[in-house]
């Protein structure tokens, strides 16, 4: 790839500009910046950045407005929304399409004969979806914590907020952009895009059709497309230019799409450097689960990094790995403090490992922790 092509999606994905105590990427990174504030196109991004994951769901019950609202309080640079569709087209901000765990749909008996089993993606699944309900009766539901036996104190908050559609998103994120004279940036998921496809349930155009409405389809928008499938990011590249960056799960897995078409790569052949080379052809990042970055051994400790920062860099990507949580139960075992699986460990210990890397961005459950754990990362630089 031309080395203005990788200095120019890097300055797109913003590197912040120079002077806004962005921590330097390494060469490529810093002249990124150094263009991009030349030519007024950098974002001002601080890097690392910190993303909202599904919110502040740490503190309240994921895909809310009560959780985008916190995320935002506190800090988080980015909020995150999850999209999947109800049975008449309009996307809403759920994680899952099966709304058994994050709604209150159990408890309403006119919903009873709803329950189904389906196949997602390979996987068996029993419970109610949203692809079975109309928005009005999505909109008779609402929204509860997902793990509450991790995150007991987040069940105050059961019932308090409905399921929002990404609309809605949208118009807070107008609101909350006015309020604070600044643009609100989000990052927005298409869920299980193959399998909505085959429904008649195409995601890409509707989702392209609502950023066009709130002029964030340019490739300067405050905004980040996330897929596990690549091809509905490139589906995307061919609707809207705001920035895309393809998500990666485990080594060993395959992209659903991948399975779909009989394609045989698997993730590891997508991070090897041919492999980013591709994906740098119609996106602008990846989004890494956090074992690509630092590999944990049997024991749940954390290994030797790997070279996928420095490769993804060459090929001009940028990388926001997923996903840091508090609680011992996700932290690697060389952070977690004591025997309580839900008590929080040493995350911050933690986000230094993963911020020492040279990553751009992180998804945090804990917004507030990791904009803590980067105040301290530049410090100490």
């Amino acid at each position: 790839m031309e080395r203005e092509q990788q200095l120019g999606r890097r300055a797109i994905l913003g590197a912040a500009a120079l002077g806004a105590g962005a921590v330097a990427l390494g060469g490529a990174g810093t002249a990124a910046a150094a263009e991009a504030s030349a030519s007024g196109k950098g974002h001002g991004l601080p890097v690392p950045t910190v993303i909202g994951h599904r919110g502040a769901s740490g503190y309240r019950p994921e895909h809310t407005l009560g959780s985008y609202q916190l995320a935002l309080d506190l800090g988080a640079d980015i909020i995150e929304q999850d999209l999947v569709p109800t049975k008449d087209g309009h996307l809403v901000c759920r994680h899952e399409n099966d709304i058994t765990a994050t709604t209150d749909v159990a408890a309403h008996p006119e919903f009873a004969d709803r329950k189904t089993t389906k196949t997602v993606d390979g996987t068996a699944l029993t419970g109610w979806f949203t692809e079975d309900f109309t928005l009005a009766e999505l909109k008779t539901l609402r929204a509860k914590e997902r793990i509450p036996g991790t995150r007991q104190r987040n069940t105050l908050y059961d019932g308090r907020w409905e399921v929002p559609t990404f609309e809605e998103v949208l118009q807070w994120a107008e609101r909350e952009g006015r309020k604070r004279g600044r643009r609100i940036w989000l990052y927005v998921e298409t869920k299980h895009p193959t399998y909505f496809r085959k429904l008649g349930l195409g995601l890409e155009e509707r989702l392209a059709k609502l950023l066009r409405a709130y002029g964030r389809h340019r490739k300067d928008s405050p905004t980040f497309l996330q897929s596990f499938e690549p091809s509905s990011i490139q589906r995307l590249r061919k609707l809207v230019a705001t920035p895309a960056v393809v998500l990666l799960s485990t080594a060993n897995s395959r992209p659903w799409d991948f399975v779909e078409a009989g394609d045989p790569r698997t993730v590891a052949d997508l991070v090897k450097p041919e492999g980013l080379e591709w994906i740098a052809g119609y996106a602008d990042g990846i989004g890494p689960d956090l074992s690509l970055i630092i590999p944990r051994d049997s024991s749940g400790r954390l290994t030797t990094p790997t070279t996928l920062v420095k490769d993804a860099h060459a090929a001009g990507l940028v990388l926001h790995p997923y996903t840091m949580r508090n609680e011992n139960s996700f932290l690697p075992a060389d952070f977690r403090r004591g025997t309580d699986a839900t008590a929080y460990g040493d995350a911050f210990g933690a986000f230094k490992k993963y911020f020492e890397t040279g990553i751009d961005g992180i998804f945090s459950d804990n917004p507030d922790t990791a904009l803590l754990a980067r105040e301290d990362f530049r410090k100490n630089r």
